[in-house]
């Protein structure tokens, strides 16, 4: 039985020595005469010396810029800060620098999906396809600024349409297939965007999923879109009935690549947005995030290089959607000469070990697992590691949910001994990480091996003093340069504070619960807000709400996501009918339908009881932070005040709910 912070691994001399990390280090000697020896040292210089850290990386990476900066940053306040003004960059740029360097025979991205063999895509046809969809783009009216949205499962195709998106300065948003309707509706209306790029459909477990009345019915309530691209993915001959300016991908891609010569990218602003994510709150529509390409470029540049390792001759897989913030990383490895591997698919199908058949056949060095899947794995006794030829993997990314030593100890006994095994956590905020990997130190059983580089991470007790050794608020409390620019459409960026600077002044709480030991380990336990995160997945429960108050069988509704050993999680709903109502599964089913059908699988709840009332605050907020702790195992005392509620007696149903349920086990330490 492994025990957290058991030590698992160490780095060997030579795998450090050939890691990015360490020749920045020389460099940084050599250049700087600054020595840094250890990651730790490094670190506290990157949160301290900031604006020197940061314009390191612009140098160090040679960051192509029309323009130089004035200064690094304007000042050290939060939110609001301006990054290395006076540039002209685009990301797009960086992420094809490689086709120059390139091989003929180097990959840029395997793909693979449940309609299509494994493929490759090499650097020129890459750097072709976007050069020759860039321009088209341009030809068809789209301009700097403007917004192009994707509905597109996990394709070379969509990394293609995103990358040639941001080459021509537009700002590129993306779901996935398998939302809802509604849910893209939410989404993309906020925006008001210019163009489409949309699928009919997707394969998902041997099932085909036909998205065309979808599509009609997204771009039906998008007046905006002057174009609509279109690729018959699932059928060749597929088309798109009842829209108007409907282009087909094949006819549009059907040109001369300019070459590399000829083509320009459009080199933009400090703070002109690359591209808009969206994660959803606790009240309203999904928060449209803004980032801007020196953002999330100079970041990147670090994360991917220094933190995950990533080099020419290295291929990231991580299994995704498009909805997903991971997609971007993804293809965010093509900064550092690395190849990526794309699927859409089950993850496990038609075996429960396809994803590691798939690493394999790839040649991948990083792959990137949830714990679930984990336990899936040793649930089902397998062993990959010595049913594949897993010889070219050297880390292994656990992310999604908070990783328990015994998801460690198993890929040491079911993947390979000499692994880099690596926990993360960051957030759609940021299109990054707070807390994650360095290949120069050692994994501990359970625990995150770092505060990431440029990361003011601390943890904080309610009353803003930092904690060691106790679980406390992360928070950031020095500027990074892959905070949100705004929220769209958000005055005053009224919505943006609230978010993340409502709680300490001028210091981002990012919403989770973390612990950080003496040694520098990193535990994160889930989020002390209300957001549903589900499988790595964030979920408002605005969105929750507004489908299940609709049902007309419902009058009100809570729900509460717990996070549990091995990875897991419990989601159940809780809600309290109309009179003349009694819970069946009939109504259940409606439930889940609805939810199903206006947002994705994910929205669905595990389980669905009926309440007879939905604890509120006297300021009429429903409880969400105290339901979910004391069904985590908290004291009710001090998981809720009752003085502070509207209904006090409504506690007694969830305290006696969290005693005698069996649909769930909560870790009892979380009370600690």
């Amino acid at each position: 039985m492994v025990s957290e912070g058991e030590l698992l691994w160490t780095p060997k001399q030579a795998f450090v020595e050939r890691s990015n990390l360490h020749a920045y280090m020389q460099w940084l000697k050599t250049e700087r005469g600054l020595d840094f020896t250890e990651y730790e040292p490094l670190r506290q210089w990157s949160v301290t010396d900031i604006e020197a850290f940061w314009a390191s990386i612009w140098d160090y990476f040679d960051v192509q810029s029309g323009t130089p900066y004035a200064q690094v940053l304007d000042s050290r306040r939060m939110p609001g800060v301006k990054w290395f003004e006076g540039s002209t960059v685009n990301y797009a740029e960086h992420l094809l620098r490689y086709e120059t360097k390139a091989r003929p025979g180097d990959v840029a991205f395997h793909h693979l999906s449940e309609t299509r063999p494994l493929g490759q895509m090499g650097w020129a046809e890459l750097g072709n396809d976007v050069r020759k969809l860039a321009t088209q783009l341009r030809r068809l009216g789209v301009k700097p600024g403007d917004r192009v949205v994707s509905y597109m499962p996990n394709l070379p195709e969509t990394a293609v349409a995103m990358i040639a998106v941001i080459a021509i300065g537009a700002i590129w948003s993306s779901a996935a297939p398998e939302f809802g309707v509604k849910t893209v509706i939410e989404r993309f209306a906020q925006i008001e965007p210019k163009l489409i790029f949309a699928a009919d459909g997707y394969r998902f477990g041997g099932k085909d999923f036909d998205r065309r009345s979808d599509v009609k019915s997204i771009t039906d309530a998008l007046p905006t879109l002057e174009h609509v691209i279109w690729l018959p993915y699932l059928d060749r001959d597929a088309r798109l009935e009842g829209v108007d300016n409907v282009t087909d991908w094949q006819a549009l891609m059907d040109v001369q690549a300019p070459s590399r010569a000829d083509f320009e990218f459009e080199r933009v602003g400090h703070d002109h947005p690359i591209w808009i994510l969206f994660s959803s709150g606790t009240t309203g529509l999904p928060k449209a995030i803004v980032h801007s390409h020196v953002g999330v470029l100079v970041e990147h540049l670090k994360l991917m290089h220094f933190q995950l390792d990533l080099k020419p001759g290295s291929n990231m897989f991580f299994y995704s959607t498009t909805g997903w913030m991971m997609f971007n990383l993804l293809v965010a490895a093509l900064l550092t000469g690395s190849s990526a591997t794309l699927y859409d698919g089950n993850p496990a199908h038609p075996e429960t070990d396809f994803l590691w058949k798939l690493a394999a056949d790839t040649g991948a060095t990083m792959f990137g697992a949830s714990p679930t899947f984990v336990q899936i794995m040793e649930k089902a006794g397998l062993e990959p590691g010595r049913k594949f030829d897993l010889s070219a993997l050297e880390c292994v990314m656990a992310a999604g949910a908070p990783s328990t030593p015994e998801t460690f100890a198993w890929f040491y006994k079911g993947v390979k001994e000499d692994l880099w095994v690596t926990s993360q956590s960051g957030g759609t905020e940021i299109c990054s990480g707070f807390v994650g990997a360095a290949p120069s130190l050692p994994v501990h059983a359970g625990e995150i091996q770092t505060r990431m580089l440029g990361m003011d991470v601390r943890s904080w007790g309610d009353d803003g003093r930092e904690l060691v050794d106790e679980v406390g608020e992360l928070v950031v409390t020095s500027p990074f340069p892959s905070m949100p620019v705004k929220f769209w459409n958000d005055a005053d960026d009224k919505r943006y504070h609230e978010s993340y600077f409502d709680v300490f002044a001028g210091v981002w709480r990012h919403g989770d619960f973390l612990k950080i030991n003496q040694r520098g380990g990193c535990y994160i336990y889930g989020r002390s807000d209300s957001t549903l995160n589900r499988y790595g997945v964030r979920i408002g429960t605005a969105e929750i709400y507004r489908s299940v108050e609709q049902q007309p069988e419902v009058a009100d509704s809570l729900i509460v996501c717990c996070e549990l050993p091995g990875g897991n999680f419990f989601m159940p709903l809780f809600v309290k009918l109309k009179p003349g109502f009694e819970m069946s599964d009939e109504i259940r089913a409606g439930i889940n339908k609805r939810l199903r059908q206006d947002y994705s699988p994910r929205h669905v709840p595990d389980r669905i009881y009926a309440i007879d009332a939905v604890p509120y605050t006297l300021t009429g907020k429903k409880m969400e932070v105290p339901i979910r702790k004391i069904l985590m195992g908290w004291e009710p005392g001090k998981a809720a005040s009752r003085d502070a509620m509207a209904n006090p007696d409504a506690l007694a149903y969830f305290v006696e709910f969290a005693r005698s349920s069996t649909d769930y086990q909560w870790r009892a330490e979380a009370s600690a």
